[in-house]
C-alpha cells in the first residue's frame, strides 16, 4: 500500500481511541487491527496511530487495572494485542531505511517491552535502520552485540523506576563502548531527568523528542563522561537486606493486621505480596538517584492500587515503619521512609 507522509495532518479522534479500548477490553485482536488498518486507509499517518491510539490506548489499559476495572489478565490480553496492532502497522507500512542503524532494548529485568518495540517502530518510520533487541537484555549481552555491530547509537528503554540501578550497570557498560546511547521512558522520571544523572548521553520524555533527538545527532548529545557518583552507598546496603525486609513486613502484617492476607482474593494477596518487595526495589532505587519524589510518589500508587482491592492505607504505613525500625543506621532511607509515610 502507499503509506502516508510523515507530515500528514489527519488525525485519531476520541471515538477512534474509545473504540480502540473497547476491542482491547473484548480481547478483540482482529477487530483492533481492522480498526488501525481503516485508519491508515482513512490517511492518518501511521507514526500517528501509534502515539496519539496505541500509547494512550496502553495507559488507559494501565489505569483500568489499577482502579480494579480489569484483571490482570485481561491486561495481558490488551498488550498483546496491541503488539500485534504495531506488527500490523510495520507490515502495512514499509519504508526503506535512509539513516544509520540504532538498537533498541530494554534494561536489564524490564519485561514491558510494547513501549520499546512501539518507538522502534516510530523511529523505524523516520527513516532509521532498527535493530530491537527486546525485553530484559543484560549488559553483557548488549554489550557483546554492540561490539559485533557498526551501530550508530543504542536506544535504551525503562518503564518502571525500579530498575534503575539495573539501568545504571547498563549506561555503565554501553559508555566503554564509546556508542552513544539515548534514555527514554517512565521509569526515568520526569524529563528523564534520571537518566542524565545515571550518565546517559541523552534523554527523551516521548518518542517524539527522541527523534528531534536523533536527527540532531551528534549535535544534541553531550561527550561520554563519567556519571557523577552515588551520594553513598546506602542504595546497595538496603539491596542486600531486600529479602530479610520482606519476611519481617509479612510478619508484622500478620501481626497487626490479623487475618488480611487470609481474606484477600488470590490476585489481590499477590499484589499486596509482590509490593512488599516492590517498595524496598523503589526505595533503592530513590536512593540511588537521590530523590524522594521517585519514593513517595510509588508510595502513594501503591496505597491506591491496594486500596482498590480492600487492602487499608494503615497497612502500607506498617509496612513502612517495618522498614524503617529496621534500617535504623540509615539516615538517607529513614528520611524517605518518613517522607512516604507523611503522605499516607
Amino acid at each position: 500500500m502507499t503509506v502516508p507522509a510523515v507530515t500528514a495532518t489527519s488525525a485519531v479522534t476520541s471515538d477512534d481511541l474509545r473504540r480502540y479500548v473497547e476491542l482491547l477490553g473484548h480481547a478483540d485482536a482482529d477487530g483492533a487491527v481492522d480498526l488501525v488498518t481503516e485508519l491508515l486507509a482513512r490517511g492518518v499517518d501511521p507514526v500517528t496511530v501509534l502515539l496519539d491510539l496505541v500509547a494512550p490506548a496502553q495507559e488507559s489499559v494501565g489505569e483500568r487495572w489499577a482502579s480494579g476495572r480489569w484483571s490482570i489478565g485481561q491486561e495481558h490480553a490488551a498488550t498483546s494485542i496491541s503488539d500485534q496492532v504495531v506488527a500490523a502497522v510495520a507490515d502495512r507500512c514499509r519504508r526503506t531505511p535512509t539513516r544509520g542503524e540504532i538498537v533498541v532494548a530494554c534494561v536489564d529485568g524490564e519485561w514491558h517491552a510494547l513501549p520499546a518495540r512501539l518507538f522502534a517502530e516510530v523511529i523505524r518510520l523516520h527513516g532509521w535502520s532498527v535493530r530491537f533487541l527486546g525485553a530484559s537484555v543484560p549488559a553483557a549481552h548488549l554489550v557483546t552485540y554492540l561490539q559485533r555491530h557498526d551501530l550508530r547509537a543504542v536506544a535504551l528503554s525503562c518503564s518502571v523506576a525500579d530498575r534503575l540501578p539495573r539501568a545504571r550497570r547498563v549506561i555503565e557498560a554501553v559508555a566503554m563502548t564509546g556508542v552513544p546511547l539515548l534514555a527514554g521512558g517512565r521509569g526515568f522520571g520526569p524529563e528523564a531527568r534520571w537518566a542524565l544523572r545515571l550518565g546517559a548521553d541523552a534523554a527523551a520524555v516521548g518518542a517524539r523528542e527522541a527523534v528531534d533527538i536523533l536527527a540532531s545527532w551528534p549535535a544534541a548529545w553531550r561527550p561520554h563522561g563519567d556519571p557523577p557518583p552515588p551520594v553513598d552507598d546506602e542504595h546497595e546496603l538496603v539491596a542486600r537486606r531486600r529479602s530479610a525486609l520482606v519476611e519481617a513486613a509479612g510478619s508484622a502484617l500478620d501481626t497487626g493486621f490479623p487475618g488480611l492476607r487470609r481474606s484477600l482474593t488470590g490476585p489481590a494477596r499477590s499484589t499486596l505480596d509482590e509490593s512488599l518487595g516492590q517498595l524496598v526495589d523503589f526505595l533503592v532505587a530513590a536512593l540511588l538517584v537521590d530523590d524522594v519524589d521517585l519514593f513517595t510518589d510509588f508510595v502513594a500508587w501503591t496505597a491506591r492500587i491496594l486500596g482498590t482491592r480492600d487492602v487499608p492505607p494503615a497497612s502500607v504505613d506498617a509496612v513502612l515503619g517495618t522498614y524503617a525500625a529496621a534500617l535504623y543506621d540509615f539516615p538517607r532511607a529513614q528520611a524517605q521512609l518518613a517522607a512516604g509515610r507523611r503522605i499516607l
